[in-house]
């Protein structure tokens, strides 16, 4: 059912070392939340929500860590192009956004430059994509009252 690694070779597992980068991000996020005040359910103070969310993070990142010892080994791989185009992405969003005051306009170039990153381009997923990011940050605005730009008025 398991598989020993092989020696020498447990950060070429790609399912080991995502787990390990999420345990660094939900840590690192936990503790820097511990910096404000938590308070309490009832009272919240500005780590609590930090918290909370890290703490989610760092059981789906043991989960992932528990999961790779039973699942066999995907080699770690990593395309520069890849991760050229999503920090491409990344940046245009930003640019787009800040250029245009409206985040809508850089949520669509953001995906339709980060679709060229995976493993086919298809218009209609990305399509459906934007319409889900602009759905949440549609959601973001109205319901928690977040001061975000999405259209220019």
């Amino acid at each position: 059912m398991g598989r020993a690694p092989a020696p020498g070779n447990l950060m070429n597992d790609r399912n080991l070392v995502r787990g390990l980068v999420l345990a660094a991000i939900a840590l690192g996020f936990g503790l820097g939340a511990l910096r404000y005040p938590i308070g309490n359910l009832a009272h919240a103070g500005a780590g609590l929500f930090p918290l909370l969310v890290s703490g989610l993070l760092l059981v789906v990142a043991l989960i992932t860590i528990a999961r790779s010892r039973f699942v066999p080994a995907v080699p770690l791989g990593f395309n520069l192009k890849n991760i050229g185009l999503l920090l491409l992405a990344l940046c245009s969003f930003a640019l787009v956004t800040r250029l245009l005051h409206t985040m809508i306009a850089g949520i669509v170039v953001m995906v339709f430059i980060a679709g060229f990153a995976g493993s086919g381009w298809s218009w209609q997923r990305n399509l459906k994509i934007i319409l889900g990011l602009v759905a949440i940050a549609i959601a973001f605005q109205k319901l928690l009252g977040l001061s975000l730009p999405l259209w220019t008025s």
